[in-house]
């Protein structure tokens, strides 16, 4: 059957379903395709039921503290898996409903759910069905890179989907990839009550960070009893007994690693290679990322990607940022770009790590001549005062100019801390105007202007 309309969403993940409602209050006659779980990424598989686990990882970490704030409990604090996954399927099941109750109730939106390939550039066909329209938006997301490491497809493994389904804490969970989805499932599982291992090829934990920065990560891992291996130049996997042996060729430390259960944590890869996306003249990068100018439109006009699947960011904030870059150049005649916004992200260990702009290495290697102030949160008050000190604070400022270049919170509130900086970098506020300006007594953000009166070459 054959369908006109103005404008085509392929995903209803972060930046899709805001389009349609934008599009469709512009008076637009809108097809929005899913082929598999309302609300993408971030509300099946990625922040809403990660941080949802870290909550009950948390409640169980605080528990077993109790003594340390005077409070006694009767008994060894028990994780009930079962119990937590039915808590987290809850919020999940609550928030992609909503989404598909939103999309499917929205005037002047026809929901197709089933699977898009291009036939044209103005043309996609859903099993029977062949819309068309003179603009397409593509928002697929990505899925977790599984790699041909030697043995992998050998033995059982997870991804960052099938890991959320345990419905029992693992005896040995080794993570594989010691960057940011890896580190917080590490966590989470540890304070569940599992032994684990991360291991990494690279020399340090998430190589992108300043070194002092992932040197503290390590140290709040390790704290907390997770074994780290780094350096582990040739990974290889294999069966014993009822687990994986895991071989590994580190500078340090036993050669052979035994789980019971392994997740793959490295890496992420478009949803791209099924759209018949040649048809419609869409290039692709080497990475099978959509290319895109700096107002998100592809290679074939009437067409743009938004989201993870065009390598501009790799997070729920940069999706709903790509939305809403093309709808107010569509729609209120704006001229919005991509390289305008500022990079931030966040790193959701306990303590989480809020992060905006560069950091000191990238400023120096952008040869920009920098001024440093940090501070550890043991010399932070409001840290102190809740008992959890571990972390430090660290703002990179441009010498010459005194511009805010970036910053880093590793602490306690550090995810909300850092949206201060955060603002005065995106009004353009100089150093000093932050460092001046007057913030409440007992808070982590008012650390920052401290640090910034302190700061060295």
């Amino acid at each position: 059957m054959n369908h006109s309309f103005d404008a085509i969403v392929i995903g209803a993940g972060q930046a899709g379903p805001p389009l349609a409602g934008r599009l469709t209050g512009a008076g637009m006659k809108v097809a929005m395709i899913e082929r598999k779980l309302f609300g993408g990424t971030c509300v099946n598989t990625g922040c809403t039921p990660t941080k949802t686990l870290v909550a009950s990882a948390h409640a169980a970490h605080l528990a077993r503290r109790a003594a340390d704030f005077g409070i006694t409990i009767g008994g060894p604090v028990q994780v009930d898996m079962a119990a937590v996954r039915a808590r987290k399927n809850k919020v999940v099941g609550d928030s992609r409903n909503g989404v598909e109750s939103w999309l499917k109730g929205m005037d002047g939106c026809t929901v197709f759910e089933g699977h898009a390939r291009f036939v044209s550039a103005t043309q996609v066909q859903v099993g029977d069905d062949l819309l068309s329209a003179p603009r397409i938006f593509i928002n697929v997301g990505g899925r977790a890179v599984v790699p041909d490491f030697d043995g992998i497809h050998d033995v059982p493994y997870l991804t960052n989907v099938s890991i959320l389904e345990l419905d029992q804490v693992p005896h040995h969970l080794a993570v594989i990839g010691g960057s940011y989805i890896g580190l917080e499932f590490a966590q989470m599982y540890r304070r569940f009550g599992a032994e684990v291992t991360v291991i990494e090829k690279g020399p340090r934990l998430i190589a992108r960070e300043d070194e002092e920065v992932s040197a503290a990560v390590r140290e709040i891992l390790e704290g907390e009893g997770v074994a780290v291996r780094t350096g582990a130049e040739c990974i290889r996997f294999g069966r014993r007994g009822d687990g994986v042996a895991i071989g590994l060729d580190c500078g340090s430390g036993a050669p052979e690693v035994v789980a019971s259960h392994v997740l793959l944590a490295v890496g992420r890869r478009p949803n791209t290679d099924d759209l018949d996306l040649d048809r419609a003249g869409v290039k692709l990068d080497g990475r099978g990322y959509i290319e895109v100018d700096d107002q998100l439109q592809t290679s074939t006009q009437g067409i743009w990607a938004l989201g993870d699947c065009n390598g501009r960011g790799a997070f729920t904030h940069t999706a709903y940022n790509d939305f809403e870059i093309v709808a107010a150049n569509l729609l209120d005649g704006g001229q919005r770009r991509v390289s305008d916004r500022i990079g931030v992200y966040a790193l959701y260990i306990d303590p989480p790590l809020g992060r905006v702009g560069m950091t000191e290495a990238q400023a120096r290697d952008a040869g920009r001549a920098v001024r440093v102030g940090s501070r550890p949160m043991t010399r932070v008050s409001r840290a102190v005062e809740k008992g959890e000190d571990a972390g430090l604070m660290k703002v990179v400022v441009d010498a010459s100019t005194g511009a805010i270049l970036g910053a880093a919170i590793l602490g306690v509130g550090g995810d909300e801390a850092i949206h201060g900086v955060i603002d005065a970098m995106s009004a353009g506020a100089s150093a000093d105007a932050l460092r001046r300006t007057m913030h409440i007594h007992p808070t982590v953000s008012e650390l920052v202007p401290t640090i910034l009166g302190e700061l060295k070459p």
